[in-house]
Formats: structure tokens, C-alpha cells, sequence
């Protein structure tokens, strides 16, 4: 039988690679991002077209909230809560609607399609949803990101161990650097990091579905560097972890 997902934040990076591992094992997707143009190309790309499109804006309540909708609806047997957004800055610099529009689209959205998905949730069905090695790693000069990966961690590792007696799999995904508009979008970094610590989206992706096959852990990093990355921050004081991250431009 075939399958059912719904992926945010679908139209490029990390979500539209998702959408198309995910079509190439043969699932049947509803992708949601604001994009449409961008939502047709990706349904253009995909190997048949019994896909759906959703053009919504996870910063406003009212989209979310429609969104949700859905899982009392119809059966998904997999959600990927990929949107995200971030910005470059100090805290106190930066605009306050800016920064609570990355904590809606982060963290609130996030949490409520996770809860309208496991209220509907069987056994067997999975969520993943996308954090961020920076989770492990307090980030100043880029504090609201970092604080809502953070969140989005502890959510979803508690989420995992709640939800292991019904047979429903919690992923928490946390990449590292990868080769998107992200960073750009957040308002780009003053040196960038050499080319070898990025992975590609097809990579995070593979990874993605790879654990999701095996469904093990709660915390899934991608990446051997990544990995390595947040193995070393147990060695270290909360301050000096914070000094080092601080340090980098």
C-alpha cells in the first residue's frame, strides 16, 4: 500500500530533497510552502502526479491552523516538519516582529502540526522533525535560531520516548551546514566555512530516510563531521562552548 507524507517548507534545500527521496520510494506527498512557483516546478519534477500542492505561510497563525486541519481529514503516515527560517544579528539589534516570526514559523508551527499529527497518528506512522546541530551548540549572533533548535530538540526527544509504546517513531533531524539558500536568506556570514564541512541536501535527505527505515534513535545528525561536532561539545563547560561559538565570525 502506498504511503502518505507531507513535507514543509518543500519548495528547495533540505525539504525538496525530502519530497524527492521520499517520491522515489514511492510515496504519495503533500508539499506545503509559500512558494507556489516553486511548488509547481518540484510537482513537475516528481515521478507521478498524484502529488499535492499547498500554498501556505507557516508564520501566520491562520495558515497553520488550516493546516493542521488536514491530519483529522485524511491518514498521512508521515510528517516532516522541515520549515524553518533564521537570522544573522544581536538579539537586542535586531527587529522584534522579525524575531517573533522565526519563533512562530520554528517553534509554534512546528508544534502544532506535531500535535494534530500524533492525535491522529496509528501505529506504525512516523514524525521527523528538522532541527539543527546548532541545538547542541549555543550560537551568539544568531541567538533566536539557536534557541528555537533547541527547543525543537527537547521537544521532539521527549515526544520519541512518550510515543514509543503506540509504535509512533519521533525523529529529531539535526544537519550541520548545508548547501542551500539558508544562509543567505538569514542575512549571510561574514567568512564562510570551508566547502568540506557542508553536506548536500541529497545527503541529509538519504540520512533522513535511512533512520527512518531502522527507527532506533531519537536524534539523528547527519554527517560524520557533525557527529564527531556535537560528540566533542560533551567535553566541554557550557562557557567554553559558548566562548568558541561566540568567537567564530
Amino acid at each position: 500500500m502506498q504511503k502518505k507524507a507531507l513535507v514543509t517548507g518543500a519548495s528547495e534545500g533540505i525539504g525538496r530533497a525530502i519530497v524527492k527521496k521520499l517520491a522515489s520510494e514511492n510515496y504519495t506527498i503533500t508539499i506545503v510552502a509559500r512558494n507556489s512557483a516553486r511548488l509547481e516546478q518540484l510537482h513537475k519534477e516528481l515521478p507521478h502526479s498524484i502529488h499535492k500542492i499547498i500554498t501556505a505561510d507557516l508564520c501566520k497563525k491562520e495558515d497553520v491552523l488550516n493546516l493542521a486541519k488536514l491530519f483529522s481529514e485524511e491518514h498521512y503516515d508521515l510528517l516532516v516538519n522541515n520549515a524553518g527560517a533564521g537570522v544573522y544579528g544581536k538579539f537586542s539589534e535586531l527587529p522584534l516582529e522579525k524575531i517573533l516570526t522565526i519563533f512562530q514559523l520554528n517553534c509554534e508551527s512546528l508544534l502544532v502540526l506535531s500535535h494534530a499529527f500524533l492525535q491522529n497518528a496509528k501505529k506504525g506512522d512516523a514524525l521527523v522533525n528538522v532541527s539543527s546541530t546548532v541545538a547542541f551548540l549555543t550560537l551568539p549572533g544568531s541567538a533566536t535560531y539557536s534557541g528555537t533548535k533547541s527547543f525543537v530538540t527537547a521537544l521532539s526527544e521527549a515526544i520519541w520516548y512518550e510515543q514509543k509504546k503506540r509504535d509512533v517513531y519521533v525523529m529529531n533531524l539535526c544537519p550541520g551546514l548545508t548547501k542551500t539558500e539558508f544562509s543567505n536568506r538569514a542575512g549571510g556570514r561574514k567568512v564562510q566555512p570551508p566547502e568540506s564541512m557542508y553536506q548536500s541536501s541529497e545527503e541529509v535527505a538519504e540520512e533522513m530516510f535511512q533512520a527512518l527505515r531502522k527507527r532506533c534513535k531519537p536524534t539523528v545528525v547527519t554527517g560524520m563531521k557533525n557527529r564527531f561536532m556535537v560528540f566533542l561539545t560533551r567535553f566541554l563547560s557550557r562557557k567554553k562552548a559558548v566562548n568558541i561559538m561566540g568567537s567564530i565570525p
